[in-house]
């Protein structure tokens, strides 16, 4: 597979991710540990499926380290998440949490091989002033707290990390994420049955919702979104991640649950100016 491919490939889990805001509200009332341990089961269904045409061998050949890795990844990040919110309901703190993308681009200069330009942070930092747009233009349902975007912060640092050491681990199938996946719905139902009353959802509309999470947002993604970190440009997929808020608050109002302002107008063209100055910049380093 070649890099280009790869880079798209990766860009797929971005286009998924646009829709989880979407998928989440229909499933309301479904609290986020039990909707994170449904999701993660079904995807790890999928990829049960999916590593099946090459047998289950592939997964015996794995270290456990591995999957501690992964499962740490993908629970932590959600977990964390959760939290910071609970003790943080405010647009800050999810743009706090929305620092991923920039802190994959800066440091991925550290891995062997990447080059990072100038043209990179500025073009995610470009690209964050839009994302801040969409985020701090959506408010927030409560008062702010330190710890909750302490959490916050602490979240992005973990998705980012997962994302970058993933790149250290190309060797490693992307076959190893039906393991973290299904690991992670594992601990996730622990999680909830200690933490959280047990609401399923509501209806077929409901049910179809967490389906669509599991299929897309909340499974085949991680799977792109591995191919991408191991064998993309993660420059310019660190970028590009900033369209996800984007991409997700269209959704909202092709659904009808937002309204069009200018601000999306706005986020859009810094969106794609820094994902457009970052892609020349990888253009120029091949």
């Amino acid at each position: 597979m070649n890099r280009g491919k790869a880079t798209l490939i990766g860009f797929s889990a971005v286009m998924m991710w646009s829709l989880l805001a979407l998928f989440t509200i229909g499933s309301a009332p479904v609290p986020p540990l039990l909707l994170n341990a449904m999701c993660f089961g079904i995807g790890g269904l999928i990829g049960l499926v999916w590593t099946a045409r090459s047998g289950f061998g592939v997964l015996r050949g794995v270290s456990w380290k591995v999957y501690a890795f992964g499962t740490i990844g993908l629970f932590g990040y959600h977990f964390l998440y959760f939290t910071a919110f609970r003790l943080s309901p405010t647009a800050e703190t999810g743009l706090i949490a929305y620092l991923w993308p920039l802190i994959i681009v800066l440091m991925s200069g550290l891995l062997p091989g990447e080059r990072l330009r100038p043209q990179h942070v500025v073009g995610a930092l470009i690209a964050f002033a839009g994302a801040a747009v969409i985020v701090l233009g959506r408010g927030g349902e409560g008062s702010g707290s330190a710890l909750g975007m302490g959490l916050a912060f602490l979240c992005a640092l973990t998705w980012a990390g997962y994302s970058i050491l993933s790149r250290r681990l190309g060797a490693v199938p992307t076959e190893s994420v039906t393991v973290y996946c299904l690991s992670t719905a594992a601990l996730s139902m622990i999680c909830h049955l200690a933490l959280e009353d047990t609401v399923w959802p509501q209806g077929p509309l409901g049910w179809a919702a967490v389906l669509a999470l599991g299929i897309g947002p909340v499974g085949a993604a991680f799977f792109t979104w591995d191919i991408g970190m191991k064998r993309g440009d993660i420059q310019l997929l660190g970028v590009a991640s900033y369209a996800a808020p984007l991409l997700s608050t269209l959704a909202l109002v092709l659904a009808g649950i937002a309204k069009p302002t200018p601000t999306i107008a706005l986020a859009a063209v810094l969106i794609t100016g820094g994902a457009a100055l970052a892609a020349r910049a990888s253009a120029g380093k091949r």
